[in-house]
């Protein structure tokens, strides 16, 4: 390892967690250049939780219905990733819209995977969007977050075929392989080239 410095990542997720699983997994390599301190989702039943648990990750559960507004429930989850010392904030299938002044004070630290070849097919439902319009290609995007949806700079993607007879779940399962090789791919890059180590405040 040589002295490597790993930054310390938390994931924020709001059901199953495969790709928070595929970057805890990337973790376990001595040379990889982050750690996965904290798995952090808005409910409290969301599987991904028992799973991290099961990996030896510190978890937590921060129910968005219990604040009486966005900013409010932003400024505990703030507090919650500076308690555990994270420096990257990533988002696996976070469903919750953050607010301007979250993104502004993680700026340049805070990814997140789309499951579309960005700027195409922004939001939800992108599989059967895609195969509406006829696509012969659909893919994945990590981007950087910012303040409009699905909007931040590339970081990186990755395309797979539309194929005849494709149906959502057969192309999502093929986007879904991608993800987990591309995420890891990307928060490794931005972790080995992140400055400093404190997020803005």
């Amino acid at each position: 390892m040589s002295g490597l410095r790993k930054r310390r990542a938390a994931v924020l997720i709001s059901g199953r967690g495969s790709n928070m699983l595929s970057l805890i997994e990337a973790a376990e390599a001595p040379d990889y250049p982050a750690e996965i301190v904290a798995v952090i989702s808005n409910r409290a039943d969301a599987a991904g939780l028992s799973r991290a648990a099961a990996a030896g990750i510190a978890t937590a559960a921060l129910d968005h219905r219990a604040f009486p507004d966005r900013p409010s429930f932003d400024a505990e989850l703030d507090r919650l990733l500076r308690a555990h010392g994270a420096e990257i904030v990533v988002l696996a299938g976070f469903l919750r819209i953050l607010t301007d002044g979250f993104v502004r004070a993680w700026e340049g630290r805070m990814i997140n995977i789309h499951p579309s070849l960005l700027p195409a097919y922004k939001g939800l439902h992108t599989h059967e969007r895609a195969l509406a319009d006829g696509a012969t290609q659909h893919g994945c995007t990590v981007h950087h977050v910012v303040a409009e949806l699905d909007s931040g700079p590339i970081i990186a993607q990755a395309a797979v075929p539309v194929l005849p007879g494709d149906t959502p779940e057969t192309l999502g399962r093929r986007v879904l392989a991608e993800e987990h090789r591309l995420f890891p791919a990307a928060l490794a890059d931005l972790a080995r080239t992140l400055p400093g180590a404190e997020p803005a405040s």
